[in-house]
């Protein structure tokens, strides 16, 4: 984990960088995040999500297996036939992703404070304009 940022007194820790960068990296691309939002649902096998996202089975096998080593989905076996692999979200795995949005949005959040703050005091010590 890096040294944390500082921006305007504030502290702005780095979240997880392996985990951050392999989520951020893995919902970059458009397939994948309709994959993600086909699980919301369900768990789906891989013949399911190629049917519903209506693409063939070899390039959604190379978006499964990013979405897997990013750990924002999990496959697991059937028991009754091993080579059927089921797709689960992994919800935990978002955590390190949400809690650098939170931490980027309460920056802006000050920022815009700050700003107001500024254009108001501007206001007062030039006359308010109407």
């Amino acid at each position: 984990m890096s040294a944390p940022a500082s921006t305007a007194g504030r502290r702005v820790p780095t979240a997880s960088a392996p985990t951050l960068d392999a989520a951020i990296a893995a919902l970059g691309d458009a397939t994948r995040r309709k994959v993600i939002g086909v699980l919301l649902k369900r768990p789906h096998r891989a013949g399911e999500l190629a049917r519903a996202l209506a693409i063939s089975p070899p390039a959604l096998s190379r978006h499964l297996r990013q979405l897997r080593r990013s750990g924002l989905i999990v496959d697991s076996g059937v028991e009754r036939d091993a080579r059927v692999r089921v797709y689960t979200l992994n919800p935990s795995a978002l955590a390190p992703l949400r809690s650098w949005l939170d931490q980027v949005e309460g920056l802006w959040q000050d920022q815009l404070q700050a700003f107001k703050a500024h254009a108001e005091r501007s206001q007062d010590r030039h006359g308010r304009r109407r």
